[in-house]
């Protein structure tokens, strides 16, 4: 008997997506070359949510991945790792993603508190998993790291003013 071992990795997720109920994307970051083309992400995604989005179950595994998930009111999140991915540590990166989340939106997870803080969705993902390999998974370090680089990066009237420009910018 042959068996095939396969050398430790410590990029383990590959992609981690947020859709709302309708199965639109909302957030997707995909790190690696698994589903290069934005139309190939799109139809993995609707696959993805055609057999996820009536299941009570957390893990699924589809097209050779490994996919553990969660929804909460108008949202599911999910976190993509291989086949041969620990489901434990992608269920951590999904846990640390919707506490922060839920820490950052004050228990208010849902799709339009959601889309007014974007920012803080980037950023918490940032600190969660840098090309695919898991940087942290306690949601309170998550949370303070985003406040800092909130704090620092955004001041209050200039992230006004570049939202501001940004709505403008669409209007033309």
């Amino acid at each position: 008997m042959d068996t095939v071992t396969l050398e430790p990795s410590l990029y383990t997720v590959k992609a981690v997506l947020i859709l709302d109920n309708d199965g639109e994307r909302l957030y997707a970051k995909y790190y690696d070359g698994t589903y290069p083309s934005v139309k190939e992400q799109k139809a993995f995604e609707k696959n993805i949510f055609s057999k996820t989005h009536r299941t009570d179950s957390e893990i699924a595994l589809l097209e050779g991945l490994t996919v553990v998930y969660k929804s909460n009111i108008d949202l599911f999140f999910y976190v993509i790792g291989s086949s041969n991915e620990n489901e434990l540590m992608l269920m951590a990166v999904l846990n640390c993603l919707f506490d922060s989340l839920s820490q950052m939106l004050r228990k208010n997870v849902e799709r339009r508190a959601l889309l007014e803080n974007m920012e803080g969705l980037f950023l918490a993902v940032d600190e969660i998993v840098d090309g695919g390999v898991i940087l942290e998974s306690d949601p309170q370090q998550v949370v303070h790291r985003v406040a800092l680089r909130v704090s620092k990066v955004f001041h209050p009237q200039v992230l006004q003013s570049a939202k501001e420009q940004i709505k403008w910018s669409l209007l033309r």
